[in-house]
C-alpha cells in the first residue's frame, strides 16, 4: 500500500463497526448532528460533528461510528514508515482526536488526494509535511494515562487532551467521570500524581511550548488556543513551569 492513501467518498447513512490498520484521519464534509461514536468496548455516545470536523485515530483502533444521513468524508491513511521518519515510532500511543482538527492538519488532509499526482519530490515533501504536523500536534498517551485502570478516569484524560482550549472545570470533569467532585479529585490525583487543575495546566503549557516552537502564531493567539482568557495569567503559568517567558522560550 502507498505511504499515504487519501480517498474522498460518500458513505450511505448507517455506518457501523470499524477497525483501522493505519493512523487514519477522517474529515467530514457535511454536518452530522446525530453522529455516534465509541472506541474499543465503550458505549457509543452522541458526538455531533460539523463540516471540517472529524477524527484522528491510531492504528489498531476499533469501535463504532454511526450516523443517520449520508456521510461525505475524506479518509487519509498514513503509513508507519512515514511517521517513523519524523520520530513517531509508536503511533498506537497517540491520544485519539474526535471533533475539531487543528487548521494546518485540516488543510493538509483535505489536499491529500493531490499529493500523489505530483512528482516524487513533491509527493514525498507533502507526505512528510503531514507526518511532521501530526507528530507535533498529536498528544501521546503518557505513562500515567496508560496505567489508569478506571475507564472513567481515562475518558477524562482523553477529554482534557481534546479540549485544552475550552473551559475545563472540576464540575465538567467529575460529571464526565460520574463521580462527586471530592471523590473525583482524590481518584484523579491517585491515578496521575497531579490534581485535575495541575494536570490541565501542565498539558496546556506542554501544548503552548509546541505551538511556540513550530508555528508563527502570536503569543496572544497561543494563549487563547491553550485555554487562557488572560494573557498575564498565561505568562505567569508558563514562566512558573519553564523558568522563562513565552517570547524568550520561542527565541531560544
Amino acid at each position: 500500500m502507498a505511504d499515504l492513501k487519501a480517498t474522498s467518498t460518500v458513505l450511505p447513512a448507517g455506518g457501523g463497526e470499524f477497525k483501522l490498520d493505519r493512523l487514519t484521519i477522517g474529515v467530514f464534509s457535511n454536518d452530522q448532528p446525530t453522529h455516534r461514536f465509541s472506541l474499543g468496548k465503550d458505549k457509543a455516545e452522541n458526538i455531533p460533528l460539523t463540516a471540517n470536523q472529524g477524527w484522528i485515530l491510531p492504528p489498531g483502533a476499533t469501535g463504532i461510528c454511526t450516523y443517520d444521513a449520508p456521510l461525505e468524508v475524506m479518509m487519509v491513511e498514513v503509513a508507519p514508515r512515514v511517521l517513523a521518519e519524523v520520530g513517531m515510532d509508536d503511533p498506537t500511543m497517540i491520544a485519539p482526536v474526535v471533533g475539531s482538527l487543528d487548521t494546518l492538519t485540516l488543510e493538509l488532509a483535505l489536499g491529500a488526494e493531490n499529493f500523489n499526482r505530483g512528482g516524487t519530490l513533491y509527493r514525498e515533501t507533502m507526505h512528510r509535511a503531514l507526518a511532521v504536523q501530526l507528530s507535533q500536534t498529536l498528544r501521546t498517551i503518557n505513562d500515567a494515562a496508560r496505567s489508569i485502570e478506571d475507564i472513567r478516569l481515562r475518558r477524562v484524560v482523553e477529554y482534557i487532551h481534546d479540549n485544552l482550549a475550552e473551559d475545563l472545570t472540576l464540575e465538567s470533569m467529575s460529571n464526565l467521570a460520574a463521580m462527586s467532585g471530592f471523590h473525583f479529585s482524590r481518584a484523579f490525583k491517585a491515578a496521575t500524581g497531579k490534581s485535575p487543575l495541575q494536570y490541565v495546566i501542565a498539558e496546556r503549557i506542554a501544548l503552548a511550548k509546541v505551538l511556540l516552537k513550530t508555528t508563527g502564531l502570536s503569543v496572544s493567539e497561543i494563549c487563547f488556543r491553550t485555554g487562557y482568557n488572560d494573557l498575564s495569567r498565561f505568562g505567569q503559568h508558563f514562566k512558573r513551569a519553564t523558568g522563562t517567558t513565552p517570547a524568550n522560550f520561542r527565541a531560544q
